[in-house]
């Protein structure tokens, strides 16, 4: 993005229907009360289904059995997804063990699922048990509040278990950011706690009373791990240390990875670099970034709301100075910095505290207990044991944080016995998926259930060459939302119809390349001849310690995406299946 894009600072068009509805929603309660009472539907009508999204829920069904239903003549199967709000991901194994709990006895699907942004949400609540979850989560001193729809959402942080100290100072500025940019409104506390209503007028003096344009995200990262995938998100804080303590960040800007198949005016986006901040003016900066997005973001058009269409409009340059003058600071030149890898570290790792963290893997954050692999008991189990915290990681694993020396033999035997260190491949590792079908009403192709025999064709591959102690960063999402950052991966599923795929390839292990299209609209088996040929020469012609995503690009098998908002749509290397 540069200069030349900058264009009107405000769009000047009638505004979305979305807007309409926040106006009149009356600060986010619309009539979600008395849907609540209406059990002649197990759903939520008109402007509320997308209302509770607000509150941290969406409204899904079961899409295995919907055309049963509809034959029989029934509505679908409505069910709610709640997404619980825990910034930097942390949670006490205390407050763990009720939500195990309440999967089991309240879910129609019994499992937790961590996802990649650093939370845990549950699926398949019926709406008379909606009030229960809420009050549950509220009891531990948690809620929903903000984790989608146009607010800040789950605002993620680096979980770092090595530099404690270093990542306690960031973890304690990421619950800083999202309690400043919480919605004030007491809607969610009438409606879900049973609070009465305070005679007072709401007010919004952050959000404004229609709230952002659309979603905003937020992350604090400390290099050299770029676990939270920091250039898929809106506004990024890149921790700057010195002697081992944090003095202040450098401000990235207007990271998004959602498009749409077919509509080149829409594009994913890597953040951009804004300038550098003392640590003490980080809560004001990310209040003048937020309330600049919401004064200049687009309210007509849905699909060019998000704040890396603001920047790619106005400019970098009249973004930064807009910033400055709300913040009442002046930015520094960016410091130096270096990202050397994204992914999280398996097995023991001794903290600089002397404490030992175990990371487990969780293939797609998917906690439910399977025939002889029954991992979302063994998670419960540690929960009894340890006392440390947990950490939810931002690629759907979990880690058992500051165990000291005499519980580790307990924590690693418990892990053991129920196949939370069991024997992965690197590439399993490095793998990631969205949920996708059954539950999510925007799926158009299978991820999260397609992505175990998906890794179990290319490691054959992978071992076919041998290169099977290698891995591929490999993601697959289920639709061009790309809640599985499928394009900021080396080897990218982008879900087109059943069976059907986007093949992208060409992004690179930390995390700051989006993928070139490679073919658009193929079958499965096609992408695996494609990339039986891509890994058979990358096993043979590859420099040292070069990635698979490095090497197609210096092959000359694709061309590098170089700025998404001219040529991530182009036809290069592209063919249709």
């Amino acid at each position: 993005m540069s200069k030349r894009y900058e264009g009107p600072l405000i769009v000047d068009a009638p505004l979305s229907d979305a807007e309409r509805m926040k106006r009149e929603s009356n600060f986010l309660r619309g009539t979600i009360a008395d849907d609540l009472k209406d059990g002649l539907t197990g759903g939520f009508r008109g402007d509320n289904f997308m209302l509770i999204r607000f509150h941290g829920m969406y409204q899904q069904d079961d899409r295995d059995i919907r055309r049963e239903r509809e034959e029989e003549k029934l509505e679908p199967r409505h069910a709610m997804m709640i997404r619980c709000r825990l910034p930097g991901g942390i949670i006490s194994p205390q407050h763990w063990l009720k939500i195990d709990e309440y999967a089991s006895a309240k879910t129609l699907y019994g499992s937790i699922r961590l996802t990649n942004r650093q939370t845990f949400q549950f699926h398949g609540i019926l709406k008379g048990d909606l009030k229960s979850v809420h009050q549950m989560l509220h009891e531990m001193g948690l809620d929903s509040i903000a984790t989608a729809n146009d607010v800040n959402r789950n605002v993620m942080c680096t979980s770092n278990p090595i530099e404690s100290e270093l990542h306690a100072e960031a973890y304690a500025l990421a619950a800083r950011i999202s309690e400043h940019l919480l919605p004030k409104t007491r809607a969610y506390a009438e409606i879900w706690l049973d609070k009465e209503k305070v005679a007072t007028t709401d007010e919004e003096p952050i959000l404004g009373p229609t709230y952002l344009p659309r979603k905003f995200k937020t992350t604090v990262a400390i290099p050299p791990l770029n676990d939270v995938d920091l250039h898929a998100n809106d506004m990024n804080f890149v921790a700057i240390a010195e002697n081992g303590h944090l003095v202040g960040f450098n401000l990235l800007l207007g990271g998004g990875l959602a498009y749409t198949h077919g509509d080149t005016s829409t594009f994913p986006s890597l953040a951009l670099e804004v300038g550098y901040l003392p640590a003490e003016h980080a809560i004001k900066v990310a209040e003048a970034v937020v309330t600049t997005q919401r004064d200049w973001g687009d309210r007509t058009n849905r699909r060019q709301a998000r704040s890396k269409y603001t920047l790619n409009r106005v400019g970098v340059d009249r973004f930064r100075a807009e910033v400055e003058r709300r913040a009442g600071i002046t930015f520094e030149p960016i410091r130096p910095y270096t990202f050397t890898e994204r992914g999280d570290r398996f097995g023991w790792v001794k903290g600089i505290d002397d404490k030992w963290h175990l990371t487990l893997f969780i293939e797609s954050g998917r906690l439910i207990d399977h025939p002889g692999l029954p991992i979302k008991t063994g998670v419960a189990e540690i929960a009894k044991v340890h006392k440390g915290d947990f950490r939810l990681t931002a690629n759907q694993n979990l880690i058992v944080a500051g165990v000291p020396e005499e519980e580790k033999a307990t924590i690693e035997r418990i892990a053991r016995d129920y196949g939370l260190m069991r024997d992965v491949t690197p590439l399993r590792l490095n793998a990631m998926s969205c949920v996708s079908f059954p539950t999510c009403p925007l799926a158009m192709a299978e991820a999260e259930r397609y992505l175990p025999q998906f890794i179990d064709d290319v490691d054959a591959l992978m071992a076919k060459h041998g290169v099977s102690d290698e891995y591929i960063v490999t993601r697959i999402t289920g639709c061009p939302n790309n809640c599985g950052r499928a394009v900021l991966a080396e080897v990218g599923l982008v879900g087109k119809a059943p069976g059907r795929y986007n093949l992208h390839i060409g992004g690179n292990r930390v995390g700051n390349r989006i993928p070139r299209l490679y073919r658009e609209n193929v079958q499965t088996p096609e992408i695996l001849a494609e990339l039986d040929s891509l890994i058979g020469r990358w096993a043979t012609e590859r420099q040292p310690r070069e990635g698979f995503g490095d090497f197609v690009v210096r092959a000359g098998i694709v061309v590098p995406v170089q700025d998404a908002a001219i040529d991530f749509h182009a036809d290069e290397n592209v063919s249709n299946g």
